[in-house]
């Protein structure tokens, strides 16, 4: 089983996913492995969900270069925009769900969550925007030799938002770890709205 039905105080019943989110579906670890997620005010078990461990990054790092050297290296700019946009969107869809669920998680108060989740989106939809805008610069060496040109490179791992939306606009793929304390935010946010064996991963 890769989800269960949760309910929040402030959003009510939700489906959260408890698997690996690895090549665009939700999978058990290889080694069958869970731990416990802790609701910090009452410290009561919220549930339980899969942990990756050294196998299961394999086989997320791969499911990663497959993309990179597929469908996504020839995916134009424009439209990595345009799907960062679209997870800026679902994640402006979900304003009521997911703060009630990182406050679930990690005891945040519902108002400081809302505005968390509120730059999620921003920065999403930021990075979007620049995804068919990178840009090089052309390097004097010596006259007699080639030029070289510089591109930029929006590659980083930072936050989970941050991190997610540099790779994709960049042309670079990523692999993210959710939180080791407080995962069940990460793991709502990454559903399969992305095409099939698109970042992320």
């Amino acid at each position: 089983m890769t989800s269960i039905q949760l309910k929040t105080p402030t959003s009510g019943e939700y489906t959260q996913p408890t698997g690996l989110f690895i090549n665009n579906e939700w999978v058990k670890g290889v080694d069958g492995k869970t731990f416990e997620v802790i609701n910090p005010t009452n410290e009561e078990v919220i549930c339980s969900v899969h942990e990756a461990t050294e196998k299961d990054v394999d086989i997320a790092v791969q499911a990663a270069r497959k993309a990179f050297d597929g469908e996504w290296k020839h995916t134009t700019p424009e439209k990595r925009g345009r799907l960062l946009c679209k997870l800026a969107d679902l994640v402006e869809q979900n304003l009521d769900l997911l703060p009630s669920v990182e406050s679930l998680d990690n005891g945040k108060a519902i108002s400081m969550a809302k505005g968390d989740v509120a730059m999620v989106a921003a920065c999403l939809r930021y990075y979007g925007g620049w995804a068919d805008k990178v840009e090089g610069k052309v390097i004097d060496t010596e006259p007699d030799m080639f030029h070289t040109q510089e591109l930029s490179r929006l590659v980083s791992v930072v936050k989970l938002s941050h991190g997610t939306s540099r790779c994709s606009c960049g042309h670079g793929r990523s692999v993210l770890q959710s939180q080791l304390v407080t995962p069940l935010f990460s793991r709502l946010l990454n559903k399969p709205h992305f095409p099939h064996s698109l970042p992320p991963t």
